[in-house]
């Protein structure tokens, strides 16, 4: 028997199906699409008041079977069974009124609208005259963010909050719809680690409620900390599912990606050569001030700091993003003036943005548009004429060689996953043949196969004579990675360490100094 949405809300109020061995599973699931076989007869089964988390390389499928259970997508075969019972999704609101809500990796709430707004939209309460009340509808949102411990204004707009903030009111939001089924995508990208431990809290009592939380990550520290059970996927198949406690770390990345990850930082000593970059007292009023670093050939400057702390503020204008208000800028003992990205690009410069949404990929593009945009000006072009053939052979070595999962370089960037679309960035910038690569969380988002592939580009990259600044929110990565580290706090540079004397403590203190 299959139970429509609005049958299946009268179950859960009833409780009619109380002692369903899962709260959710899903059985036989099978998802195609346009030259891919995303999911392959995959099960996955959640219980009730546990925190489950999903892990595989991008593309394995997590998302596309999450997007499922959330009514996003519809499956070609299978089934959905909700504490018992089968259900057939087919639109997000259906998810939400079946106590099923999902929290994006790319949060999707409105800027310009209330906290309050956000959170009850379609659902406002209203006066006797049929107006929305939006006394009620604050007064409904600080006792909602009392019950998580969240200190938010309900009134202030979205577009004044911080990315972690941000955060919380889709959280609250989901918790909104009294959901037994909690999925979060990545929740923690961009949080800082006193943001995480908060986030944490918050999940242990859902859990307590009786809850169930999939919990969708890369950081393997994480799932040690906040996980009951895992379940892997790989390339679209259901690999196994264990106890957090049963496994190591080890045993869950041969089960990710079927083969032994050696070494994640292949970090090797490299002939360090003269300074190709020196910043002296550079300053964006308001923003940052008196930051000076130099950078040699063959260097990998890793730069940390908590959220706010002006890194990807000063890789910006680094770049051109933004124009220094003040502070000069030498490259290879010469002052320039960087005053746009073409600028920088001709000085043989090179940035991977930390946003690769809003500010990296051409989504609607193909993967080939999108990895060639950035040399199609100069170094594929004779005599006015765009070399299609050279630079579509290059193109497609450049995405065998950073494993990108697409039927075709012609697929759209909007359709692969987000670690795919990262590693068509960082292609793009690669053909370029960079003097200055400048890296901004150049493995958010990734899957612990694809991360190793990327920091032995890196090492490459240092090993053929390219000056690396790399900023890093992952501290594992930065000590792993760098020579040197550059820590910054509130926009000034707070102080350096050598790769020997690096700790996790030194970086710390004066990350927060």
């Amino acid at each position: 028997m299959v139970v429509s949405p609005s049958t299946m809300a009268a179950v859960r109020a009833s409780g009619a199906v109380p002692n369903a061995a899962y709260l959710l599973s899903a059985e036989g699931i099978r998802k195609e699409f346009p030259g891919v076989l995303a999911l392959d007869d995959v099960s996955f089964r959640l219980k009730r008041g546990t925190v489950h988390a999903l892990m595989g390389e991008n593309g394995a499928g997590k998302s596309t079977l999450m997007k499922i259970l959330a009514g996003i997508y519809i499956p070609d075969q299978g089934e959905v069974r909700l504490k018992g019972a089968e259900i057939r999704l087919k639109s997000p609101l259906d998810a939400l009124e079946n106590g099923i809500a999902m929290i994006h990796q790319e949060l999707n709430l409105m800027p310009f609208m209330t906290v309050a707004e956000n959170i009850w939209i379609r659902r406002e309460p209203k006066n006797r005259l049929g107006f929305v009340d939006h006394g009620e509808m604050n007064r409904k949102t600080e006792e909602l963010f009392r019950r998580l411990n969240i200190t938010i204004d309900p009134e202030i707009q979205v577009r004044d909050l911080s990315v972690a903030n941000r955060q919380m009111v889709e959280i609250a939001k989901a918790v909104s719809y009294n959901s037994d089924v909690l999925i979060m995508d990545e929740p923690t990208s961009a949080l800082t680690e006193r943001e995480v431990a908060h986030l944490f809290e918050i999940i242990r009592d859902l859990r307590e409620q009786g809850i169930g939380i999939v919990y969708i990550t890369h950081k393997m520290n994480e799932l040690f900390e906040i996980a009951d059970e895992f379940s892997v996927f790989r390339d679209g198949k259901y690999i196994g599912t264990h106890l957090s406690t049963d496994v190591t770390r080890d045993d869950i990345i041969r089960m990710m990606v079927g083969r032994e990850i050696t070494q994640m930082f292949p970090k090797e000593e490299v002939p360090i050569g003269d300074t190709v970059l020196s910043v002296k007292g550079l300053t964006l009023n308001g923003v940052f001030s008196d930051v000076s670093f130099d950078v040699k050939a063959g260097e990998i400057l890793g730069v940390a700091g908590l959220v706010g702390s002006g890194r990807s503020n000063v890789a910006e204008t680094l770049f051109g993003v933004t124009p220094a208000s003040s502070g000069t800028i030498e490259l290879f003992g010469k002052k320039v003036d960087i005053s746009s990205p073409a600028t920088a690009i001709r000085h043989g410069m090179a940035f991977l943005t930390e946003d690769r949404k809003d500010t990296g990929c051409l989504l609607i593009l193909s993967v080939l548009e999108n990895m060639q945009v950035a040399v199609l000006h100069d170094k594929f072009v004779r005599a006015g004429f765009v070399q299609e053939g050279a630079i579509e052979e290059t193109c497609e070595d450049m995405a065998r060689k950073l494993r990108v999962k697409t039927p075709n370089l012609d697929e759209r960037v909007e359709n692969l996953s987000g670690g795919n679309q990262q590693k068509v960035l960082i292609g793009r910038w690669l053909l370029t043949n960079p003097r200055i690569l400048i890296l901004d969380e150049p493995t958010r988002g990734i899957d612990v196969g694809a991360k190793a592939e990327i920091h032995r580009l890196v090492t490459e990259m240092a090993r053929n004579g390219v000056a690396i600044i790399m900023i890093s929110s992952e501290m594992p990565e930065v000590l792993g990675m760098s020579d040197r580290i550059m820590v910054m706090h509130e926009g000034r540079v707070t102080g350096f360490l050598d790769r020997a004397e690096a700790t996790q403590v030194k970086v710390m203190e004066l990350a927060a100094q």
